[in-house]
């Protein structure tokens, strides 16, 4: 019996894509902020040959099963660094089309809800970009985080915030450009000298399981006395270390360049360079640039 229906919805909407454009969509963002990919999977019931209540079930069915195709291409374009996306490490053999369907179906799912004109059915998905981190994090060990052979007096800070919501010039071009976010930024200073990158997080990092926390400057100017938001306040401490970008860097603009004086604070103390291993660091970024819409695949 089950076989019989499952064949029948099979051809009903083989027929709709054949003869029609398909009645199953997806819309949604991707929201950086919140380490999010959110996405609404909508059935057009009567495209699809499927009338409420009886076929409830089979709508269902046929929305969980076309997901997992509707969202692989947004999983691959998600930005890993200034240079690649989740579909480039694909094509150098450093993540799988079986990765990003586990990644698909880690999703949190609320179950579908009916419109109010009895026209649609659709079901809300939710993937941790947490997850796509710590599934791209391969080191065993935190790489050392060299101290300057000629240090500076530096105080002692609970957290590393970058503020990079304006434009800012590219380093190596005659332009300027808003820093985006990706899942694993470089930190360099005015010197291009590497100051923070993956390797250097901690794989048992208990702050959070990604190297970064992208915050909208809202969260940094809080009507407070720490000037923060909860959350960021949690991940940074009540004496972060501020710091101004004064570029960005990558063939993506991915990665704040900050201050030769700067960078010094940081790696000249021991408990500064701590706050690197920990993934105490947040950026600030343009709010435009924190949530970003899922467009069809061919745009």
């Amino acid at each position: 019996m089950m076989k019989g229906i499952c064949t029948g919805l099979f051809f009903s909407f083989l027929s709709v894509l054949v003869f029609g454009e398909s009645p199953v969509a997806l819309s949604g963002t991707l929201e950086w902020d919140r380490m999010e990919l959110n996405a609404a999977v909508i059935l057009n019931l009567a495209p699809a040959g499927i009338r409420l209540p009886a076929g409830r079930s089979r709508a269902e069915e046929l929305i969980d099963t076309e997901y997992p195709a509707l969202i692989r291409s947004h999983i691959l374009s998600i930005l890993t660094d200034s240079s690649s996306t989740l579909e480039d490490l694909m094509e150098r053999g450093e993540f799988s089309l079986r990765n990003a369907g586990s990644i698909a179906l880690s999703a949190g799912r609320v179950p579908p809800t009916v419109s109010a004109d009895l026209a649609t059915l659709s079901a809300s998905y939710t993937i941790d970009l947490t997850n796509i981190s710590a599934l791209l994090i391969r080191h065993s060990h935190a790489m050392d985080i060299r101290r300057p052979l000629i240090p500076v007096p530096a105080a002692t800070y609970t957290g590393i915030i970058i503020i990079a919501y304006e434009e800012l010039p590219v380093h190596g071009r005659n332009s300027s450009a808003l820093p985006v976010p990706c899942l694993f930024p470089k930190v360099w200073d005015t010197d291009m000298n590497l100051i923070y990158e993956r390797n250097m997080l901690n794989p048992d990092n208990t702050a959070q399981k990604t190297m970064v926390r992208y915050v909208s400057p809202e969260d940094i100017f809080r009507s407070n006395p720490s000037g923060l938001s909860p959350e960021l306040g949690a991940l940074v401490g009540a004496n972060p270390l501020r710091i101004l970008a004064r570029g960005v860097f990558g063939i993506h603009p991915t990665d704040p360049i900050i201050d030769r004086d700067d960078a010094l604070v940081i790696l000249s103390s021991e408990s500064n360079r701590q706050l690197l291993r920990e993934g105490r660091v947040a950026i600030a970024l343009n709010p435009g640039t924190l949530k970003r819409p899922l467009n069809p695949p061919d745009e």
